[in-house]
C-alpha cells in the first residue's frame, strides 16, 4: 500500500528529470556546433568565413531574445502569483558587477559599429548586424538578470529548461568568440616581440583578419581597431558571469526552497583599513608594473629582459604575501569551533567548482614553465625567476581555494540564546539602578521597566519583587549576590566576544587584502602582460605551435579565476 501511494509522486519526477537531461544535451550540442565553427574560422578552413560564424551567433542571440521577452511578458501578467526565490542567487554586488561589464561591452559594440561603417565597402553585412544585435541582447539580458536571477521556476518547467540552457550556452559561445578574437590579436603582437628577444629560429607568420581595403577615415579606423582590443577583457568577463548566473537559474528550476528570512550582509569599510591599505598598494604598484612592461617589452633585448625580471620579482613578492595571508586565515579557522553549512545550494556549489576548475588553467601553465626550466639546455638569467613564480602560483591558488571554499560553507555566527539582554547594573545605597542597555533587548519584545523589578539577564533566572517587611533585606542581599554572579558571567562573555571580534577583524582584513590582490593579478594577463608568451623559453622546449595552443586554451581560465576569486572574496568579506 505504501509503494502504491508513493508511486504517483515518484513517477511524476521522471518527466522533469528527463527534461533536465534533454535540455542539457541540447545545450552541449549547441555549444559544440558553435565551437567547431569557431575553430574552423580560426584555422581558415575551406568554405568557412567569419560571416558564417557571426550568422550562427546572431541566430542564437535572437532565439534567446524571443525567450526572454516571452518570460518577461508572462511574469508581468502573473505579478500577483507568489514566486519562490533563491536568496543565495543573484547577489546585488554580482548584479552591479555584471552591469559594469555590460556597460563597457556596449562601448565595445559601438566601436565595432564605427569600425564597420569605416570599412563598410569590404566587410560582410553580418559584421554590422552582429554588434547591433549584441547590444540589444546585452541590455535585455542585464535587465532580465536584475529582475529574475533569484527566480525558482515552478511553471512551464520543461520549456523554461530549454530556454535557460540555450541562454547559458549562447553566452559561452559569445565568450569563446571574444577569447579567440582577443587571443589572435595578442598572438600577432607576441610573434613580433620574439625577434627582439633573440629567438630568430621561430618562424613568424602573422595571422591577421583585418580587411584588405582602405579605411574612409584613417584616424577613426586606428582608434576603433586599437580600442576594441582593450575592451575585450570586460566583454569576456561579462559573458562568463552571465552564463554562471543563468546556470544557477537553470539548476533552480523545479527546486523546493525552504522559506527562511534572508540575512543581509552589506559591505562595510569599517575595520578593514589595514587590508585595504596594503591591497591598494599592491594594486597601484601592479598598474605601474604593467604600464612599464607594455612600454619596454619588444623594444630591445635588454629592455625586454629587464621588463620580464621586474614582472617576476613583483609577482613573487605579491604571491608570497597572499600565501602568508591565506595560511593565517586558515589557522584562525582551525582554532575556531564552528560547524559548516552543508545544505543544498546550487550557487555555492557552482562557486566552489569554478574556483577549482578555472585554477587548473594557471596550474597547467605553471607546470609547463617548471618543466621547461628543468629541461632547457640554455637558461637566460631572467628565466630563473620564472621558477619560484610558477611554484608560488600553484601554492597560492591551492591555499586561496581552501580559504574561500571554507569561508562560504561556514555558518554565520549567532548570538547565544541564553543571553537575551545585557544591562549595566549599579548598586548604590541598597537600591538597584538600571541604566540604558547597550544591546537591543529582545526578551518578550520590550524592556522590563517596573520600579521594583530586577531585570532578568539569563533564561531561567528568578525575578523577585520587593515586598515590605523583614524579608526585604534578605531578598535585597540575595539580589545583590545574584547581580555579582551575573557581572562575572558578563565579564567572561565580553572577553570571549572581544577575542571573537579580533579574529573576525583579522579575517575581514585578509579577505579585503586578497580581494584587491586578485584584482591586481587580473590586470596583467587581461591587458596583454603575459610572460608565458614573451620569455620564449617554453616555446623552445615544447615547440612554438604546441605551447601557443596551451597558452590560448589555459589563459582565459586563469583570467576568469582571478575575477571569480575577487567576487567570492567580496562575498566572504560581507559574510565575515
Amino acid at each position: 500500500m505504501e509503494k502504491a501511494a508513493g508511486s504517483p509522486s515518484v513517477g511524476g519526477s521522471y518527466p522533469q528529470k528527463n527534461a533536465e537531461i534533454l535540455s542539457s544535451q541540447y545545450g552541449i550540442n549547441l555549444f559544440l556546433a558553435g565551437l567547431l565553427l569557431t575553430f574552423a574560422w580560426a584555422v581558415h578552413a575551406v568554405g568557412i568565413s567569419k560571416s558564417h560564424l557571426l550568422s550562427y551567433l546572431i541566430t542564437l542571440m535572437l532565439i534567446q531574445l524571443l525567450w526572454m521577452l516571452w518570460y518577461l511578458c508572462r511574469s508581468c501578467t502573473q505579478r500577483r502569483l507568489i514566486r519562490d526565490k533563491d536568496t543565495h542567487a543573484g547577489a546585488r554586488w554580482l548584479k552591479c558587477g555584471i552591469t559594469l561589464f555590460a556597460v563597457i561591452t556596449l562601448i565595445l559594440d559601438s566601436f565595432k559599429i564605427g569600425y564597420y561603417i569605416d570599412f563598410s565597402n569590404c566587410l560582410s553585412p553580418t559584421e554590422g548586424i552582429f554588434p547591433v544585435t549584441h547590444a540589444v541582447h546585452t541590455i535585455l539580458q542585464v535587465y532580465f538578470l536584475w529582475c529574475h536571477a533569484k527566480d525558482v521556476i515552478q511553471s512551464f518547467k520543461t520549456l523554461e529548461r530549454f530556454g535557460v540552457i540555450h541562454s547559458v550556452f549562447t553566452n559561452l559561445l559569445l565568450w569563446t568568440n571574444g577569447v579567440l578574437t582577443e587571443s589572435k590579436h595578442q598572438l600577432n603582437e607576441h610573434k613580433e616581440r620574439l625577434i627582439t628577444l633573440g629567438f630568430g629560429n621561430i618562424t613568424i607568420v602573422l595571422d591577421d583578419h583585418a580587411p584588405q581595403c582602405n579605411c574612409t577615415t584613417t584616424t577613426l579606423c586606428s582608434v576603433f581597431s586599437q580600442g576594441i582590443y582593450y575592451l575585450y577583457p570586460f566583454n569576456i568577463e561579462y559573458h562568463i558571469l552571465a552564463s554562471t548566473m543563468l546556470y544557477v537559474l537553470w539548476k533552480n528550476i523545479g527546486r523546493k526552497v525552504e522559506h527562511h528570512q534572508q540575512h543581509k550582509t552589506p559591505f562595510k569599510f569599517h575595520g578593514i583599513t589595514v587590508g585595504m591599505i596594503f591591497g591598494l598598494i599592491v594594486l597601484t604598484s601592479t598598474i605601474a608594473i604593467v604600464v612599464v612592461y607594455l612600454i619596454q617589452i619588444g623594444r630591445s633585448k635588454i629592455k625586454s629582459e629587464l621588463a620580464l625580471t621586474m614582472f617576476y620579482l613583483h609577482a613573487i613578492f605579491v604571491l608570497a604575501l597572499m600565501c602568508t595571508a591565506g595560511i593565517v586565515a586558515l589557522l584562525i579557522y582551525r582554532l575556531e569551533d564552528r560547524s559548516l553549512d552543508n545544505s543544498k545550494n546550487p550557487a555555492r556549489k557552482l562557486d566552489a567548482e569554478l574556483l577549482v576548475g578555472t585554477a587548473a588553467g594557471s596550474w597547467l601553465l605553471s607546470w609547463g614553465s617548471i618543466l621547461a626550466i628543468i629541461c632547457a639546455q640554455a637558461h637566460p638569467k631572467y628565466t630563473w625567476y620564472n621558477l619560484p613564480y610558477s611554484v608560488l602560483v600553484i601554492i597560492e591558488k591551492y591555499i586561496q581555494n581552501l580559504f574561500i571554499i571554507e569561508s562560504i560553507h561556514r555558518e554565520q555566527e549567532k548570538v547565544n540564546d541564553d543571553i537575551k539582554t545585557l544591562r549595566i547594573v549599579t548598586i548604590s545605597r541598597g537600591s538597584t539602578l538600571s541604566l540604558t542597555p547597550s544591546y537591543k533587548e529582545i526578551y518578550n519584545g520590550r524592556a522590563t521597566r517596573d520600579n521594583g523589578e530586577v531585570p532578568c539577564l539569563f533564561k531561567g533566572s528568578i525575578c523577585r519583587r520587593e515586598n515590605g517587611g523583614g524579608g526585604g533585606a534578605k531578598e535585597e542581599t540575595s539580589q545583590e549576590n545574584s547581580l555579582v554572579m551575573h557581572s562575572a558571567s558578563d565579564f567572561s562573555f565580553y572577553s570571549s566576544s572581544s577575542v571573537t571580534n579580533s579574529k573576525r577583524r583579522i579575517l575581514k582584513n585578509i579577505a579585503a587584502f586578497l580581494f584587491l590582490c586578485n584584482l591586481s593579478l587580473w590586470i596583467p594577463p587581461a591587458f596583454g602582460c603575459r610572460p608565458e608568451y614573451d620569455n620564449g623559453l617554453e616555446e623552445i622546449v615544447f615547440g612554438f605551435e604546441p605551447w601557443i595552443i596551451v597558452v590560448n586554451l589555459a589563459m582565459p581560465f586563469s583570467i576568469f579565476y582571478r575575477m571569480h576569486s575577487a567576487a567570492s572574496l567580496f562575498e566572504v568579506n560581507c559574510k565575515t
